[in-house]
């Protein structure tokens, strides 16, 4: 494992996260490049050795974070506010050992309250690795007349 490179990781982490959509620290340790485009999220990161399992590729749970993620930054993206995911499952296909690898999100059905999605992750050859879906909770915003009364 590269420890100075996953210092360096860390500690642009810490001097550069805030706390919002993009920007948290997870993103940055992560070095998630993050974009939109056709009601898409599209992820590009690096492949990084600290972040690999025993058996040398990218640990699934990096692998379902960031898919994650994918699905969470357009639930936000296109309703305006977050949301909160219900279910997800990950199916894992092959190995990712090296980058950069790009995720793409992407909606399988848009409702009101719920939507369902779909995350597609492919390693540097353009190979699918995993799909991940997932049931999410939307916070539609409230209409502007809405008052919220605190006592």
């Amino acid at each position: 494992m590269d420890e100075a490179l996953a210092r360096q990781a860390f500690d642009l982490a810490i001097q550069s996260h805030k706390p919002d959509f993009g920007t948290f620290f997870l993103a940055r340790l992560l070095a998630l490049d993050i974009s939109y485009r056709d009601e898409k999220c599209i992820i590009q990161f690096p492949v990084q050795d600290f972040l690999f399992n025993p058996q040398g590729s990218l640990h699934g749970g990096v692998l379902a974070t960031i898919m994650d993620i994918s699905m969470g930054h357009l639930i936000h993206h296109a309703y305006g506010r977050g949301g909160a995911t219900i279910e997800m499952k990950v199916q894992y296909m092959r190995p990712v050992k090296t980058g950069p690898a790009v995720c793409v999100g992407g909606f399988l059905k848009r409702g009101k309250n719920l939507a369902f999605l779909e995350s597609r992750l492919e390693d540097a050859s353009g190979a699918l690795a995993a799909i991940a879906t997932s049931t999410w909770k939307c916070s539609p915003a409230p209409p502007p007349e809405a008052t919220l009364f605190l006592y």
